[in-house]
């Protein structure tokens, strides 16, 4: 081997890594562990429970792989039937197979089995594939529960338990399986949990299930990643197509993410773009997963240049060199902007995101600026740039105060100016009508917009009988 080659492994080989999973790091091109890898690696790998507090896109999935792939290599190919060694969960069906991708890269030639449980899909293979037993299975936290509930899952020998972006499980309201799903694994495993915000609610559940854990904090919570330019531009809802488009015509916006805050808008989005003569495919809770991995598939090989997502189908999206993100509607909850934008500027490449911004929208661009921390430049174009004639304060101001004085006039006056009498409680006003119906995480939330506040109705425990329906 040359030295060359012996400099690339030092930085793994320093970490406890080491035989043919050293090798494989090289292979899928870890060369230089990151940061949430040089202090997540080591404790656990010692047998310590991991509280980490990572952005995604920080390298969290060879952090948790490579220590269980280095511990399942130690006990050998014994597995019993319908069990786990390590339960990996994720709050998505993207993020799922994205997450059992790169243990497959690393754990080629070990002979270790993984599994992928996940709403969607045919629920017979799954179950076919894990009754002999699994080293490794991912999953999400609905298909899991029916299986278990169901007899064709044992989790009592599963050692090792992830919890990856926690945070978004309990937007998801899968808080509760989690805990059910946690108390049903073996009671010496090993946690890790991984999230890039910390609320209180996630405190807790950790404090419940682990064990003195180790604290890893690799940026603040909440903060983006240096490489990404963000940017504010001023729009009306009803200019937002045209203006979306200009951008879009500007050919430096190779691979672009656009969300949308409903699964409708989504829809909406894409076919205004296609009548606009770009090819853009999109991937929302209502899409079945064949769909969704085919619009995937089209935006990793290039065939699709823009792809249009809600915020919870994007999760676990990890596509090289995505040039821009595009918020096309401001998030419900603030701390999805971190999330979202979070898609570009992966692997220290620059990316640029920008946020189209209504006047009725100042109170979301607010919230997201306390969670980053940092006031968002208003700029004119996808560049990023500030517009150096406008000052961000004054002209959100403005243009607010101009919606509320048109606003004002709307209500209050009737035809030659007159004021018109305040409507009784009898009067309906109807100001958009949200999607209705299953969020994308699989919860009933009457009514709820997509990202809206979690399901908290009781659930049945895995011995209740039937199974509620997934979506996830």
């Amino acid at each position: 081997m040359t030295n060359e080659n012996t400099a690339e492994l030092t930085g793994f080989a320093k970490l406890g890594i080491s035989g043919q999973l050293l090798r494989a790091t090289v292979i899928a091109g870890f060369d230089t562990p990151k940061p949430v890898q040089e202090k997540a690696i080591p404790p656990y790998l010692a047998g310590r429970d991991i509280l980490a507090v990572a952005q995604t896109g920080s390298g969290k999935t060879a952090a948790f792989s490579l220590p269980i792939l280095t511990k399942i290599v130690a006990l050998g190919n014994k597995r019993t039937p319908k069990t786990a060694r390590a339960l990996i969960l994720a709050p998505t069906r993207e993020l799922a197979v994205q997450i059992e991708d790169t243990i497959r890269v690393l754990a080629k030639g070990l002979h270790i089995s993984t599994a992928l449980v996940l709403g969607g899909v045919s629920r017979f293979s799954q179950v076919k594939k894990i009754a002999p037993g699994v080293d490794i299975l991912v999953a999400t936290p609905g298909r899991l529960t029916d299986l278990v509930r169901e007899g064709d899952l044992n989790l009592s020998e599963t050692r090792w338990l992830v919890l990856d972006e926690a945070d978004r499980m309990l937007d998801m309201g899968f808080i509760n399986d989690v805990r059910r799903i946690a108390k049903a694994v073996h009671r010496d495993k090993q946690t890790a949990l991984f999230s890039a915000t910390m609320p209180d609610e996630i405190e807790q559940l950790a404090r419940g299930i682990m064990k003195d854990p180790v604290h890893v904090e690799v940026a603040p919570q909440g903060t983006t990643a240096a490489e990404i330019k963000q940017g504010v531009v001023m729009a009306r809802t009803r200019q937002k197509r045209q203006v979306l488009s200009a951008m879009l015509a500007d050919e430096a916006m190779k691979s672009v993410i656009v969300f949308s805050r409903t699964k409708h808008g989504a829809d909406r989005v894409v076919r205004d773009l296609e009548r606009d003569g770009f090819n853009a495919a999109v991937i929302h809770g209502n899409k079945s997963q064949n769909a969704r991995q085919k619009a995937l598939n089209g935006f990793r090989d290039g065939s699709v240049r823009i792809l249009v997502a809600t915020d919870i189908a994007a999760r676990g999206i990890d596509v090289p060199g995505i040039s821009h993100v595009v918020n096309f509607d401001l998030p419900d909850e603030a701390e999805s902007y971190v999330h979202r934008i979070g898609r570009t500027g992966r692997n220290g490449m620059d990316g640029i995101a920008i946020t189209l911004c209504d006047p009725s929208e100042n109170a979301k661009l607010r919230a997201v600026e306390r969670v980053i921390r940092m006031k968002l430049p208003i700029t004119v174009d996808h560049t990023g740039q500030p517009d150096p004639a406008r000052n961000p304060a004054e002209s959100r101001e403005r243009a607010a105060e101009e919606a509320r004085d048109r606003a004002g006039d709307h209500r209050d006056r009737g035809p030659g100016g007159n004021r018109k009498p305040r409507q009784g409680f009898g009067h309906k006003q109807h100001a958009g009508k949200p999607e209705g119906g299953r969020p994308e995480g699989g919860r009933p939330h009457a009514g709820k917009p997509s990202g809206g506040k979690p399901f908290r109705g009781k659930r049945r425990s895995f011995g209740s009988g039937g199974k509620p329906a997934r979506a996830a």
